[in-house]
């Protein structure tokens, strides 16, 4: 357990992450607020958003990962948490610094955007049901665990396999935990093909803004973008449990 000094002195790394989390969400958003609003074809911008996620992703992980370990999503904490990377009390620090940084970047683009663009997006927020164009909750939940398994399994499983980080560089493993997310966004919004269903959070702090913030449909099934991610992260470690001791 580490001690009270040891804790503060981690602070001006998690104030530094949690900046760097504020300009990505708020990076992330306009970017896909700007693909949606793009009056090219239909297909084109639906393209776009997942490749603006991982051009973002991957440059925010190469920054962040050597000062707080590239965190940015409570997703990330916890399963360091269960895999006993982190303490318990510095998860819960990283996890406070996602929020508020959520809250904070979402503070600025709200004072910055468009209110019709504000209305129309519900401020970009994480939605399962918008006009009653989305999915159901369960629907959502079931999407919320899987891909956020799939990046887990894909992504973080070389990512905790020192062997293979040190075979394939750090910026390979980046690049394969950003094509993770990539690919698990771009499967939920093609599988629905539901206009009021903004696809999965992966982030539960970055969906915590804008339900502050904008409440109203942003609360119908809020609960799957955290109940869903972590039960991934806990069926994930389970399943660690059962990989050759190297993985470790």
């Amino acid at each position: 357990m580490p001690s009270f000094f040891q804790i503060w002195r981690a602070t001006p790394t998690e104030l530094v992450a949690t900046t760097l989390t504020t300009c990505l969400l708020f990076t992330l958003t306009t970017s896909i607020i700007s693909c949606l609003e793009s009056t090219t074809a239909e297909p084109k911008p639906k393209f776009l958003i997942p490749f603006a996620i991982f051009v973002i992703a991957f440059f925010f992980l190469l920054t962040t990962v050597p000062l707080s370990g590239g965190h940015m999503s409570p997703v990330f904490t916890f399963i360091d948490a269960l895999e006993g990377v982190i303490t318990p009390v510095r998860a819960l620090f990283s996890v406070s610094a996602q929020c508020i940084g959520s809250i904070v970047a979402y503070l600025v683009i709200k004072s910055v955007m468009d209110k019709n663009t504000e209305e129309k997006y519900s401020l970009d927020g994480c939605m399962i049901d918008g006009n009653g164009e989305g999915i159901s909750p369960t629907n959502a939940f079931i999407l919320e665990f899987s891909c956020t398994f799939i990046v887990l399994f894909v992504g973080v499983t070389v990512a905790f396999d020192k062997r293979r980080c040190k075979e394939l560089g750090l910026q390979m493993v980046y690049g394969i935990l950003a094509e993770a997310m990539t690919l698990a966004f771009f499967v939920s919004i093609s599988v629905t093909g539901k206009a009021g269903y903004a696809g999965v959070g992966l982030n539960p702090a970055r969906c915590l803004g804008p339900s502050l913030l904008k409440g109203g449909r942003l609360w119908y099934g809020y609960w799957v973008f955290w109940v869903g991610p972590f039960v991934a992260c806990i069926v994930y470690y389970r399943f660690t449990l059962t990989l050759p001791t190297e993985m470790s």
